[in-house]
């Protein structure tokens, strides 16, 4: 993160601690996100003196964590009550509320077909999935009116979302918040405040070559947006420059690739290995990174002496990250079966996803054995740091 996103953060002035919350993108992997909350929030209910309030001041979502934090942000008025509803929503979500692919049993005996079969609907559409039916789900299971409730009801201060332009190459941040702020333009990164719609949600999980581009108006012109994890060079940045001064931060990446680990394939990538590697570079990449440099330059404020730290224009920023500790690769692979019929067949049939295939299977595996395994790893993972996580709201 650079300084002058601790600038901007440090020059916003609140009354009480600003917590945010930043919740990364990976398509249905983001289920762990779930799981990590839901335990979290079971923990905070136990403490002396628990209100139940919504703990969080700042949501701040990339792609498929997008989703999640828009469905948070519609229930916060209702406190954390928010966090048991989001996870039942995962757990009635199934393949077909989120995408479709229309793909003929003969594409699977050839893999030229295939891939002639994704190209074709590559060029119809501009990426291999339809997601009409993500675009319906979204406008049942997402009140919008329920943000603007929570921010003027003093549950939010602000709510951002992240998507990459196609068209422009800049990277923005949109946002929804309870009173006036400054929008903030950054070489490649830029924000701009305006009323969340399902269409920014929709442009923010646009996974590349997967689901297809949408159009957003900024600037006063239309521009096509896809997944906010491209060129997501700095993720903590928008919950900076919001006022936060506590980030926890859950991601959806691992310690190691798995294909390098259990399940290693030798020889050459198929397509789902290339793609799986592509996709894993762009949504965990620059997190650990971001992570990092925030902590570093958190301990050397601290490390100031006192009257010095207290004149400069900074602010320590606390950051808990927490990313699964298992390889969600290696739990897709045991699933890999359960995604549908014909995404299995353009993929080159389940053993190829099973076989090097299971990074991609995990972007798209919407169904309710895999949702629960990664909900009860992010619940493992959560308690495993529980004093920090209770230290973290202390």
């Amino acid at each position: 993160m650079s300084l002058d996103s601790i600038i901007q953060g440090g020059m916003v002035d609140h009354e009480r601690p600003t917590r945010a919350l930043v919740l990364m993108g990976g398509g249905a992997r983001t289920a762990y996100q779930v799981g990590v909350l839901g335990a979290l929030a079971s923990m905070l209910r136990l403490q002396p003196g628990n209100d139940a309030h919504f703990p969080f001041q700042v949501l701040v979502g990339t792609s498929a964590g997008a989703l999640n934090v828009a469905y948070l942000a519609s229930g916060a008025a209702r406190g954390m009550v928010a966090f048991d509803e989001l996870r039942a929503f995962w757990g009635d979500l199934h393949c077909n509320h989120v995408y479709q692919l229309e793909a003929p049993a003969w594409v699977g005996f050839s893999r030229l077909l295939a891939a002639a079969r994704l190209w074709g609907e590559a060029r119809r559409r501009g990426a291999i999935l339809d997601t009409m039916p993500l675009v319906d789900t979204l406008h049942r299971a997402i009140p919008l009116a329920g943000i603007d409730g929570a921010l003027q009801a003093g549950a939010l201060d602000a709510v951002a979302i992240t998507a990459s332009s196609y068209t422009s190459g800049v990277h923005w941040t949109f946002c929804q918040a309870a009173t006036e702020r400054q929008p903030w333009n950054r070489p490649g990164r830029r924000a701009e405040f305006q009323p969340l719609t399902i269409e920014h949600l929709m442009a923010s999980s646009a996974i590349p070559f997967l689901f297809p581009a949408t159009p957003l108006w900024v600037d006063g012109h239309r521009e096509f947006f896809g997944d906010g994890s491209m060129r997501q060079v700095s993720p903590l940045s928008p919950a900076v420059h919001l006022g936060a001064r506590k980030v926890l931060v859950v991601g959806v990446g691992q310690p190691e690739r798995s294909g390098f680990g259990v399940g290693h394939v030798a020889g050459a990538p198929g397509f789902a290995g290339m793609a799986a590697h592509a996709m894993a570079s762009v949504f965990h990449d620059t997190l650990q990174g971001d992570v990092e440099q925030t902590q570093r330059l958190a301990r050397t404020l601290h490390e100031l002496p006192r009257e010095l730290a207290s004149v400069l224009p900074y602010r320590a920023i606390e950051v808990l990250a927490i990313q699964p500790t298992e390889s969600l690769d290696a739990i897709a692979r045991k699933h890999a079966h359960l995604l549908p019929p014909t995404v299995q067949r353009a993929l080159g049939g389940a053993a190829a996803l099973r076989n090097g295939g299971g990074a991609l299977a995990s972007y798209l595996l919407f169904e309710p054995a895999f949702v629960q395994a990664l909900v009860s790893l992010g619940e493992q993972d959560a308690y495993a740091r529980k004093d920090e996580l209770l230290a973290f709201f202390a």
